[in-house]
């Protein structure tokens, strides 16, 4: 893991809080409408998660996920900043194009089905599923709040380092290494 990183990933609030808490070790990313040709890439291997509330929608997320909503109101930062307590280190990418994978996602993240296909659809049909081992600090780092920041796209130049001394992974090795098999295992086709 670096040292200290400047880069973020902007994610819903309530993806971040899935991640946070164990329960999901994916994100899931299509591009926004301000990426380079609106396709994603996986300009970092490293980065902070950058929780946002912009498009983040009750009907979205599967029913077992929607108490994550509120937990994200709860834990919000006060007006005109930015709380960033997760880091990820990204394991693999999965550029997932068979449609028929879908339903496997499921159990592994908390995005409801409809919106997995419509993701899925968006454009040109595939998904990029990223592994994540996620870690966190003890405090959250807040931030001022910046135009700089604004915009629908994934990545964003914090404009200065942020140390990740003190962060410690959300799972155990084991735990994460099987979450991670787990993932694969479902998405990844053996060859033929």
């Amino acid at each position: 893991m670096l040292s200290a990183n400047r880069y973020a990933f902007k994610e819903w609030a309530v993806t971040c809080k899935a991640l946070e808490t164990g329960r999901q070790s994916v994100l899931l990313r299509k591009g926004g409408i301000h990426e380079r040709g609106g396709r994603f890439e996986v300009e970092h291997n490293e980065f902070w998660l950058f929780p946002t509330r912009f498009h983040q929608n009750p009907e979205e997320i599967r029913q077992v996920a929607r108490s994550l909503l509120q937990q994200t109101a709860t834990d919000a930062p006060a007006p005109n900043s930015v709380r960033l307590s997760l880091y990820a280190v990204v394991d693999e990418v999965i550029d997932l194009t068979d449609e028929s994978l879908l339903p496997r996602l499921a159990d592994l993240q908390i995005l409801a089905a409809g919106t997995l296909l419509e993701r899925f659809h968006y454009r040109r049909p595939a998904l990029f599923v990223l592994t994540v081992r996620i870690y966190r600090g003890a405090e959250p780092i807040t931030l001022a709040e910046s135009p700089h920041f604004a915009g629908c796209r994934t990545w964003v130049d914090l404009e200065q380092d942020l140390s990740t001394d003190d962060l410690v992974p959300v799972l155990d090795d084991a735990a994460h290494n099987e979450r991670a098999m787990a993932i694969r295992s479902a998405l990844v086709q053996p060859a033929t």
